[in-house]
């Protein structure tokens, strides 16, 4: 269980992955955070179902969940992570809309350290592709014999594979 003073934002960016090219948090690691049960926050959830279209929260497919267990290594398959039911997958809106379904002080804390987290995950983002235009510009304005260093730049600057375009390896089903 995680300790209220030991949430920061490394610890929410652990927390956050790429399903349908939405940053989402699982409802197991926001009850984590929370220190509440999945149970109780996913029972919140149900009273108040009217505060979480399907874009502020979504049930992950079998497929999905299977493609995101299969980015772990898992030596025994049947235990599927501790999982016994397919996650709920919340976005940044649907965790702030959690803040009006859960009222403690530690939801409440959380919440706050979670929205900083995204408003700093965006704001790098921005910077990333100032970055790029900056690096467009000087390959622009510069000679061919650069090519090897902006070449390099642009692999490093290049978003990562999404979850769920990674193929897997191996024998298929």
């Amino acid at each position: 269980m995680i300790k209220s003073e030991e949430i920061t934002s490394k610890t929410i960016q652990s927390c956050i992955h790429n399903i349908r090219n939405i940053n989402i948090i699982f409802d197991f690691d926001l009850a984590e955070l929370y220190q509440v049960t999945t149970s109780a926050l996913n029972q919140a959830v149900k009273r108040n179902r009217e505060r979480f279209p399907d874009d502020f929260m979504f049930q992950l497919t079998q497929k999905e969940l299977d493609n995101w267990m299969s980015q772990f290594v898992i030596s025994n398959p049947s235990f599927k992570m501790g999982l016994r039911k397919i996650p709920y997958a919340f976005t940044e809106h649907g965790i702030l809309m959690l803040s009006s379904v859960l009222r403690s002080q530690r939801a409440i804390n959380t919440n706050i350290q979670i929205m900083r987290t995204f408003t700093k995950m965006r704001q790098s983002l921005v910077g990333y592709s100032d970055l790029n235009k900056k690096i467009e510009y000087l390959e622009n304005r510069y000679d061919k014999q650069f090519k090897i260093v902006f070449d390099a730049l642009k692999r490093i600057l290049e978003p990562k594979q999404e979850i769920n375009t990674i193929k897997k390896i191996g024998f298929g089903r």
